[in-house]
Parts: C-alpha cells; structure tokens; sequence
C-alpha cells in the first residue's frame, strides 16, 4: 500500500482571489447531544477556517451553547427550527454525527438523511457512523471509523485488504484510523504515517471530520480524506515537537492552519 504523496496537496482547491462569499464552500455540520457538547464544535471550528458558510443543527442546549460562541466560528448559522432539508440542499458536504449518541433516536434520523439525500456529500462520524444502516452507503459518502468502529458498522475485522475490499463493496471512500491511518475507495488506497499518541485524546476525530468536511465542500473525496487526515496528522505532530503529547483537540484546531499555510 502506497503511502501519502505531499505532492497530492498541490491538488487541492483553492480560493480564487476575486472570489465572493459563498463561492469557497458551504459546510453542513449535524452533531452534538445534551451528552457530548464539545464534539461537534470542534468539527464547526475546523471548518469555518477552510470554508465560507458553516451551518449547525443539534440539540435545544447544543445550539444554545453555539449561538453563545458564534464568534469563535465566525459566519456559522444556527439552522432555525424546521429548516434542516433548506439547509442541507444549499450545503456542499454534511458533517454527520460528531457527538451524536449511540441509539434508536440517532440511527432514524441519521438513515432517513442518508435515504433522501443518497447522492449529497456525507461525511459521517461518531455517533451516526455507528448506528447507520451500511446499505445506503454510497459513492459521494466518507466514512470515518476507527478499528472497532470499523468492525461494528462492517461486521468484519480490518486487516490489510479489507479496508479496500469494504470500500469496493459499498462503493464508499473509508477512512481507517490508528497509528497509521488507512484511506481507500475501492480503486486506490494510501496509508498516512502523521499523527502521534498525543492524538489518542477525545475530539481529535472530530476535528478530522469537520477538516475532511471542509476539505470535501470543493474537493473529491479521496483527495479530501487523504490530504485531511495528513494535515490533521502533521498538526499534531508539529504540537508533539513543541509539548510532546500534552495537547488537546483545541490545540489541533488552532495548529491546523499555521500547517495548511506552510504545505497547501
């Protein structure tokens, strides 16, 4: 399996200088519960750093919490009550399940998205990855699993070719966390060698959701999950060198664009 060429991210897109708001990237972003609050700020701050719109949806006290903090997201709307499918038709990507909770409420909403929307950009994390009924994956959805995860949604155990072979069959790209996070799309896959064990604390993947979200909004999604979970790596990697692993998923999102400004 080949490993992560720096040379892709010549690849990925970049704002025109006489472009308008709008026109960089609208991320949808659906998360949070009254359990996991930080989760799905994490994803949303991420995001606006590399997109011009971030929408948010959650529950009453998520989004209470969000309007409190909007500054820290700059544009980010709260989507009003009622509104979600406007929402969703206007956005380029959505972010799914940052935060969201294991359960029969999570699995309707998150099928029923999945279901009337198959052809959307979807990249579906946490919570929504794993309640998700795996037959309405399709090509235009990233997956973002860690071992377990992987085995939950896919019945299997990852080992060196079943990554590819899942992504074959459910016609999805795959993004296989660890220490050496693996990303395919049935056609091709790349492994990424970035990240350390200062990564292992929670909200790291949820800022590579929203990362790999953002990225998604203008790029294709193996270019998006490869060039995300490099960049997410390389930030923690540069955090590494300056604290060892004493950093935390704040600290990522605030590295990341000091790294994208010095290799996108």
């Amino acid at each position: 399996m080949e490993e992560f060429n720096l040379k892709v991210l010549e690849k990925l897109y970049r704002a025109p200088k006489d472009s308008h708001k709008g026109q960089n990237g609208k991320l949808l972003v659906i998360g949070g519960s009254e359990l996991f609050h930080a989760a799905s700020m994490w994803a949303l701050e991420v995001a606006s750093r590399i997109v011009d719109m971030v929408f948010y949806t959650s529950t009453p006290v998520n989004e209470a919490i969000v309007e409190k903090q909007k500054e820290r997201f700059g544009d980010g709307i709260v989507v009003p009550k009622g509104e979600l499918d406007e929402y969703l038709k206007e956005a380029d990507c959505v972010v799914i399940g940052p935060g969201m909770v294991r359960g029969e409420e999570t699995k309707k909403k998150v099928d029923s998205l999945l279901k009337k929307y198959p052809d959307k950009r979807w990249v579906i994390d946490g919570g929504a990855l794993q309640m998700m009924d795996k037959e309405l994956l399709t090509k235009t959805m990233i997956v973002t699993p860690h071992i377990k995860e992987f085995k939950r949604l896919f019945g299997v155990d990852k080992d060196g070719k079943m990554v590819k072979k899942m992504a074959e069959k459910y016609g999805c790209t795959i993004v296989l966390k660890g220490s050496e996070d693996v990303v395919c799309d049935g056609s091709k896959c790349v492994v990424n060698k970035t990240g350390n064990e200062g990564m292992t604390k929670g909200g790291t993947g949820d800022v590579l959701a929203g990362l790999i979200g953002g990225l998604y909004c203008k790029n294709e999604a193996f270019l998006a999950a490869s060039c995300g979970v490099y960049l997410n790596g390389l930030a923690g990697d540069r955090l590494y060198s300056m604290v060892g692993p004493n950093f935390n998923a704040s600290d990522l999102v605030k590295e990341l664009p000091k790294v994208m400004a010095e290799v996108v």
